[in-house]
């Protein structure tokens, strides 16, 4: 069976729509998140639609993973609200942590179970079990080319195998959205192409994925929407000609509006400046 052929199976995808009106995904209503005298996110509106792979960018500091930690469940917010698919993370947090698959920048798993232990674990944490849920545990074992690793300790795991059972374990209990931190960290380029179809086909499916990573060109390839984070404030908007028009920035890819609307560009002068210093 090869890969694309896997990706379309309907077990990845998540469950089939209920009756009634759709609508958004996911919204934060002035989310905001203080740290004494410290404001990391200054009460942030935004709004993302189911069946859409949406980009979270900002630089280091930026407020950006304090609200991918809010909107995941991990954080609560000082003030305002996190919805997901209508239900509210602070009054109805298990209704809408139910619906979320979490993949962090950095993997912490339980050393001492298997890997078919630990997928059928977090499946139990939602109540999930069964044919359904060992299905689901087998092909994404074989997705991942950890199918010989099962019954495999993760303290055994590399790091790169690690980051596929957390990215297994996040798709195990079928969820709505998928909140992603810097997926392709210690991914090998196979497992990282193998990612973007399965995101892809995941949103074909109704499904919808929050993305935030420091690779640019990914952002600009995989999502239709993209929003722009500095200082604690969404700074840029929209789709890539949305966010072109905003930046004034012509046919710019998305690593030179980022540079001009964070104030990156003028650091990259700096660099330039120096490299060519050096080289003289």
């Amino acid at each position: 069976m090869t890969d694309t052929q896997t990706l379309e199976t309907p077990v990845l995808a998540p469950p089939p729509d209920r009756p009634g009106p759709r609508g958004p995904m996911l919204e934060l209503r002035s989310a905001r998140k203080q740290y004494g005298r410290f404001v990391a996110v200054k009460g942030l509106d935004l709004t993302v639609n189911r069946g859409e792979i949406f980009g979270f960018l900002g630089p280091n500091g930026a407020g950006k993973t304090t609200t991918i930690r809010m909107v995941a469940g991990v954080l609560r917010p000082s003030s305002g609200r996190v919805l997901v698919g209508g239900a509210d993370l602070l009054a109805h947090p298990e209704k809408a942590k139910s619906k979320v698959g979490y993949i962090p920048d950095r993997p912490y798993l339980y050393d001492k179970l298997s890997g078919g232990e630990f997928l059928r674990f977090v499946a139990g944490l939602w109540g999930r079990s069964g044919d359904a849920v060992e299905a689901r545990a087998d092909r994404l074992l074989e997705l991942f080319q950890l199918t010989p690793w099962k019954d495999e300790l993760i303290e055994s795991y590399s790091h790169g195998m690690r980051q596929k059972i957390l990215i297994s374990s996040a798709l195990i209990h079928q969820p709505e959205l998928i909140v992603v931190d810097e997926p392709m960290v210690g991914l090998d380029p196979r497992s990282a192409r193998l990612l973007k179809d399965l995101f892809r086909t995941f949103v074909a499916h109704g499904g919808t994925v929050f993305l935030s990573t420091h690779t640019l060109e990914v952002a600009e390839a995989l999502c239709d929407r993209i929003a722009i984070i500095n200082q604690g404030e969404i700074i840029a908007f929209g789709t890539m000609d949305e966010l072109r028009a905003q930046a004034h920035a012509g046919g710019a890819h998305l690593e030179e509006i980022f540079l001009k609307v964070t104030g990156g560009e003028a650091m990259s002068d700096i660099i330039e400046s120096l490299r060519e210093a050096i080289e003289k």
